[in-house]
């Protein structure tokens, strides 16, 4: 049968419509909290996340105020379409509204959408959070990919005590990645987000099977081997 979906989300930030503009309808603005690596340009948004490469139509840009895009529908009906709607409030904040639709096909989508629905709250989270701390910047993305998984619930543990945590986790625990002090920001049952003064990190539930880390660093070069084999570590 399918599923029609569409989520909503507002929020306000410490940070200009101008700075809003540039992180949700730039490359680098959205490479600074999204996932993979995302080029805007030609009236299209294309994203490079490991296998996944879509190239969506811009149908909406207006700077400062609006900007949204979409996937061609498939044949079977599957497509995707995001609208961020921005408005100034007095004193330097913003508003964002954000809006997630589409169509997933078949009568085996409700994994599938839940994982787009967890997932996509970390990104809005994290939107969030890099608006409020890091409004302005831009970062480095990384991402990696761990061994598949089979037991969850131990691979959630094996990374809690990696990184100091024990469960049960909320937002506002404190964390250490890598060496250095953070709060973990976000929290759900797929998905852990980290801030620290100089980085966003991510971790996820990847829905075929493998631990992903989507980290954007605001300082310095990310080693692209070191956060590999982390995972490797972990659950190889």
């Amino acid at each position: 049968m399918g599923h029609q979906f569409e989520t909503t989300d507002e929020f306000s930030v410490n940070a200009t419509p101008e700075q809003v503009w540039e992180a949700i309808a730039t490359g680098p603005g959205i490479d600074s909290w999204f996932m993979g690596r995302t080029e805007v340009s030609g009236g299209a948004v294309r994203t490079a996340f490991g296998q996944y490469n879509p190239e969506m139509t811009v149908t909406a840009a207006e700077p400062g105020r609006r900007f949204a895009y979409e996937s061609p529908e498939a044949e079977d009906g599957r497509f995707i379409a995001y609208e961020f709607l921005i408005e100034g409030r007095a004193g330097g904040s913003t508003v964002l509204r954000a809006v997630t639709s589409g169509f997933l096909p078949g009568d085996d989508w409700a994994d599938e959408f839940e994982a787009m629905t967890l997932g996509g709250a970390l990104f809005r989270a994290t939107l969030e959070t890099y608006l409020n701390h890091f409004a302005g910047r831009t970062a480095r993305p990384l991402t990696a990919f761990g061994p598949p998984v089979s037991d969850w619930d131990h691979a959630w543990a094996v990374l809690h005590r990696e990184l100091g945590l024990t469960a049960p986790i909320h937002a506002g625990d404190r964390a250490v990645v890598d060496g250095v002090e953070g709060t973990v920001y976000f929290v759900n049952a797929h998905t852990l987000g980290i801030r620290t003064e100089g980085a966003l990190y991510r971790y996820l539930r990847g829905f075929h099977g493998a631990m992903v880390a989507g980290h954007h660093f605001f300082d310095g070069e990310p080693d692209q081997h070191a956060w590999d084999a982390q995972l490797t570590r972990l659950y190889a």
